[in-house]
């Protein structure tokens, strides 16, 4: 072989050789975007978009321990302690659409008390769009009224009916005044008045007519005025709250009373959230109202961190409420709040002293 051919053949095998690694370079994809959580602030804080969707998500809760001396519901309470631990998850979503956010809101709870644990407790579960709301919440009777003071114990005497499925309207003019009316449950609330009138009531057969609540109000400036009435289908009778609220400043205010359409019985809107063991067991109304019922307040912001509240009740069945707390954070989202209650039972000529400190952390 000449030298000429040597040449020849090891040029072709090289070129033959180089084409191979050629085929086989392997040629990096381009990087897929990436797509970051974007904020969603047209509803609020803490609110972000879910990946690929326009539904903005919002993820919260809390975690609470409390120790409770004695019970402001019960004279008879003989327990000296007890502690109770809760966990909520909230979750809620909004999305933008030709008729307004629709909104979702879900409340899941667990507890802890006396050894002893609950099983998972949908709290709140419901939909709204457009001003109506459907779904699991606390009763209109409270929720649009305001509830009956900024103290643990609020509902010694009692303000309302709590956690029932409703149909609900909610009207806001955009110059103060609003108003509500909601169709709720006869059977679903979590609250002692269940059945129309929890345990007080024999009738514990299925109705079929749900309750009705109405309220109007209107707000300017430092102050602002409500009235709710609520219609308890099975026991047939009702009760109507008014409210007035003022702010000054260096303080908050407020007072309402509320009207029994049948002061010798108890019903949703009108009853008792008193233990059965301090209610004559004959008139068990006694514990109740009667005609007429009066709640008060104060709450006093100290500093940016320190604010005393204090609440006074009484009905015109001559049971006495009074409570008292401060609530102090000592750094952002957690709250230390100990509060100390009196209740003066005349039915029972007993009286109740109880106390509780609570530790809570929200998100």
């Amino acid at each position: 072989m000449n030298i000429k051919s040597l040449l020849l053949g090891s040029a072709a095998a090289l070129a033959a050789v180089s084409g191979a690694h050629a085929a086989d370079a392997i040629v990096a994809a381009e990087p897929e975007p990436l797509e970051y959580v974007r904020i969603c602030d047209a509803y609020g804080a803490g609110y972000f978009f879910i990946p690929g969707t326009e539904t903005c998500l919002k993820i919260g809760g809390r975690v609470r321990s409390e120790g409770e001396w004695y019970d402001a519901y019960n004279p008879n309470s003989k327990v000296g302690t007890l502690w109770h631990t809760r966990a909520e998850l909230n979750v809620d979503t909004a999305t933008d659409t030709e008729y307004g956010p629709l909104k979702t809101n879900m409340v899941l709870r667990w507890d802890w008390n006396d050894g002893g644990s609950t099983s998972t407790k949908l709290l709140f579960a419901n939909i709204s769009l457009g001003g109506f709301t459907v779904g699991k919440l606390d009763s209109q009777y409270n929720l649009y009224v305001g509830y009956a003071g900024d103290v643990i114990n609020d509902d010694v005497i009692y303000d309302g009916p709590y956690e029932l499925n409703q149909l609900t309207y909610n009207y806001d003019a955009g110059n103060g005044f609003t108003a509500v009316i909601s169709l709720e449950d006869s059977n679903s609330s979590g609250s002692g008045a269940s059945y129309g009138a929890g345990w007080w009531s024999d009738d514990k057969s299925n109705h079929y007519a749900p309750d009705v609540v109405a309220g109007a109000g209107f707000k300017s400036g430092a102050w602002g005025f409500k009235v709710v009435g609520g219609y308890d289908s099975i026991v047939e009778e009702g009760a109507i709250k008014a409210r007035v609220d003022a702010d000054f400043g260096a303080f908050s205010a407020f007072l309402m009373g509320g009207w029994n359409t049948d002061g010798d019985k108890l019903n949703k809107y009108a009853g008792t959230n008193l233990d059965r063991s301090a209610c004559p067991a004959d008139r068990p109304a006694l514990c109740g109202w009667g005609d007429w019922a009066v709640w008060g307040g104060v709450g006093v912001p100290i500093n940016e961190k320190l604010k005393w509240n204090l609440q006074l009740a009484y009905t015109d069945s001559k049971i006495f409420a009074a409570t008292t707390n401060v609530k102090w954070n000592p750094v952002k989202n957690l709250l230390i709040e100990p509060e100390v209650s009196y209740t003066n039972f005349d039915s029972v000529n007993q009286d109740q002293w109880a106390g509780i400190l609570r530790f809570e952390r929200s998100f």
